[in-house]
């Protein structure tokens, strides 16, 4: 971890918190997390990735983290997201690289290969497969009205739902739900972070530590933007038709990961159908894996995702 070298660059007029390793590296790895994540999520995968020759960059995406927070976070889209990465690699002087993306992190790593194919050599994804943002990216209306996602596309639903307590708890109740094999549902009268069960511990691959860590990047930056951008977004349409991923794509889940439970993902995954977006698309179920299985298998993933990298250098 110590040879990680942090850095601020200027995209797009706001300075964008950059992690690298091995700046020298062979190809360039470009890391995007999820919610409640930060650069710090890729920890294990960026090491493993410096290790096998590649230059590993993990970033904290705009109004995350240690970056800087748009003037108009209300009305940001995935599309910034898409392009600040695009300036980011303009900036660090990269034609192509592979993106890997978790959560939320997936739909810009397709849009920026489905956009820019010509500056993706190849995408992995983890949690989430192919989705592209608009009003059928995910079907609310056929989970409760307490379906976390509902709750939180709510203005000031969230807000002061986490408000009634400090950071570092908002960030440990959503990673203990978000582990979970169910969908975070709350009941009528009962608010996303009253689902938390005060006496459950932390799981083994995640420390006091490395909740200290995330919470001091999330009590810099608030939970604002991360509200938008997924929540609040995910029915903006980025005006993409016919969208096709053709750079070669690996898909990583965990079979134990609550995000197979939203109407007709495991089938829109096992089917094949989600080939039709993104044809030369591998697919890896792991058994044990939970939706932060980056984090809880490290070694198994990281195994993964070398393996994919080295086929397509």
């Amino acid at each position: 971890m110590e040879k990680i070298q942090h850095s601020h660059v200027e995209v797009r007029g706001l300075k964008l918190h950059v992690a690298q390793i091995n700046v020298t590296g062979k190809k360039a790895v470009m890391f995007l997390h999820g919610f409640p994540e930060i650069w710090y999520t890729w920890r294990h995968q960026m090491i493993a990735a410096a290790n096998a020759g590649y230059r590993a960059i993990s970033i904290d995406f705009r109004g995350y983290g240690l970056s800087e927070q748009p003037a108009e976070p209300e009305n940001a889209t995935f599309k910034d997201l898409v392009d600040d990465v695009i300036g980011l690699l303009d900036s660090l002087g990269i034609n192509k690289a592979f993106i890997v993306g978790k959560d939320f992190g997936s739909m810009p790593s397709y849009l920026v290969a489905a956009v820019h194919p010509e500056r993706v050599i190849g995408v992995i994804t983890l949690g989430v497969p192919f989705l592209i943002p608009g009003p059928s990216a995910i079907q609310n209306h056929l989970l409760p009205e307490g379906f976390y996602v509902t709750r939180w596309q709510d203005p000031g639903r969230a807000e002061a739902d986490f408000g009634r307590f400090d950071v570092k708890t908002v960030i440990r109740n959503i990673y203990l739900l978000f582990s979970g094999s169910e969908v975070p549902i709350a009941a009528e009268g009962q608010e996303i972070m009253d689902l938390y069960d005060p006496s459950t511990p932390l799981p083994p691959w995640f420390s006091e530590e490395d909740l200290s860590v995330y919470a001091s990047l999330y009590e810099k930056s608030g939970f604002r933007f991360a509200l938008r951008v997924p929540y609040r977004s995910l029915t903006v349409d980025c005006g993409i038709t016919d969208p096709k991923v053709k750079a070669p794509s690996l898909l990583i889940m965990g079979e134990k990961d609550y995000v197979l439970k939203f109407p007709g993902m495991e089938d829109y995954i096992r089917s094949g159908t989600v080939k039709q977006f993104v044809p030369d698309l591998e697919i890896k179920f792991m058994p044990e894996g939970n939706h932060f299985v980056h984090e809880q298998l490290p070694k198994q993933v990281n195994e993964l995702i070398i393996t994919f990298l080295n086929k397509h250098n």
